[in-house]
């Protein structure tokens, strides 16, 4: 007979610690209003969930980080993605619950809170570390750094040094940008891949032919332009003009130093292929996982813009609890992006019909016993 306890719901998810945990700054349930518990419980549970996506991207983080993902793996990497986006999904719906919270109730113990802030989620500033929002893109907070004002704060308070640990790690990772760079920049064009012999010349061969292919596209633009009475505009056919040369600058990736210019441009390229020639069977799976990212930076978005409406609708403009300017700081952030090259790529995308003739249309077929078919 086993002296091993019988295990239990109770027991496996430790729910007398998780239940004795929303107590606030008086240390007794008993001592808040029911509307301060409403506001602390929803908030554990973002924290939770925060938890969930930091682990979940991770996971896809790791697998694209490696220096070559084979096609198998890529499933498993849209798996993880998707499961932050419903994560994502389910907490924009959460601030309707928060929402429950009428202005007057939360006056009645808001002050307490005074000087803390949901600016102070590490986990939120973990997160954006993690997925790769670049520090030079960030907007200070009551004029002061980033990291400055959670470094001061954790010297000061029992569990900063847990929270600046957190994102010290954090700081030192590899991004999911920086390995969906890699992954991408590995990405075969008209069946060449990098080190390939002449991969340079067929990456240049393909922004040539993408970008004459657009200058058709344009001019069957302005053609059917010239059948109303207007006609086309000066100004028309330079802001086509404009498109095609920008897409040029940007697949070029003329704005980055020289040493860059090469990595960068095969990154978009190899973007940009997938997306335009995304019904091909090789490319099934990346396309997925491509649209699964543009979705994940989405959903960060609408996150950042429902938290921003549920806090001017409960406080207005006040100042933030933490001494920031409240709303108009959460509306700077909804302006972060992380992912650039995938939103811009978009402005690129040719129709089916204009697209350049595929080469080497065998190499992106089904995969048998004996290679690949078309």
């Amino acid at each position: 007979m086993s002296d091993q306890p019988v295990p239990t719901y109770w027991d496996y998810l430790k729910l007398n610690s998780l239940l004795g945990l929303q107590s606030g700054l008086e240390g007794d349930e008993d001592q808040i209003c029911p509307d301060e518990l409403h506001f602390i419980v929803v908030h554990q549970v973002y924290e939770l969930w925060f938890k969930m996506v930091l682990r979940e991207v991770r996971e896809a983080r790791k697998e694209l980080a490696s220096p070559k993902v084979p096609e198998e793996k890529l499933p498993h990497v849209v798996h993880h993605l998707r499961r932050v986006n419903q994560i994502f999904d389910l907490g924009l719906q959460q601030w309707k619950v928060m929402e429950s919270l009428t202005p007057q109730d939360f006056l009645d113990f808001r002050d307490k809170l005074i000087p803390a802030s949901g600016f102070q989620s590490f986990q939120m500033r973990e997160l954006e570390v993690v997925v790769g929002l670049e520090e030079a893109k960030r907007h200070s907070y009551g004029g002061t750094n980033t990291f400055d004002h959670i470094k001061n704060l954790a010297a000061r308070s029992p569990a900063g040094a847990f929270a600046w640990g957190r994102i010290q790690k954090a700081l030192d990772e590899e991004t999911l940008r920086s390995a969906v760079h890699k992954w991408l920049y590995r990405t075969p064009i008209h069946g060449s891949s990098p080190g390939d012999e002449n991969d340079d010349a067929v990456v240049g061969g393909f922004i040539h032919d993408y970008v004459t292919a657009m200058e058709a596209y344009h001019q069957s633009q302005l053609a059917r332009f010239e059948k109303v009475p207007a006609g086309p505009t000066d100004k028309m056919v330079e802001r086509f003009k404009k498109s095609r040369d920008d897409a040029k600058r940007f697949l070029l990736a003329e704005e980055m130093e020289p040493d860059e210019q090469q990595r960068v441009r095969r990154i978009r390229v190899g973007l940009l292929f997938v997306e335009s020639y995304r019904a091909l069977p090789l490319l099934a799976w990346p396309r997925t996982m491509v649209d699964c990212l543009v979705e994940f930076e989405s959903q960060f978005v609408m996150f950042r813009y429902r938290h921003a409406r549920m806090v001017e609708r409960t406080i207005g403009r006040r100042m933030g609890t933490g001494g920031s300017s409240g709303v108009d700081y959460l509306d700077k952030t909804t302006e972060y992006r992380v992912f650039t090259e995938l939103w811009a790529v978009r402005t690129l995308l040719l129709p089916r019909a204009y697209l350049p003739e595929l080469k080497n249309r065998e190499f992106y077929g089904f995969a048998n016993e004996n290679g690949r078919v078309g």
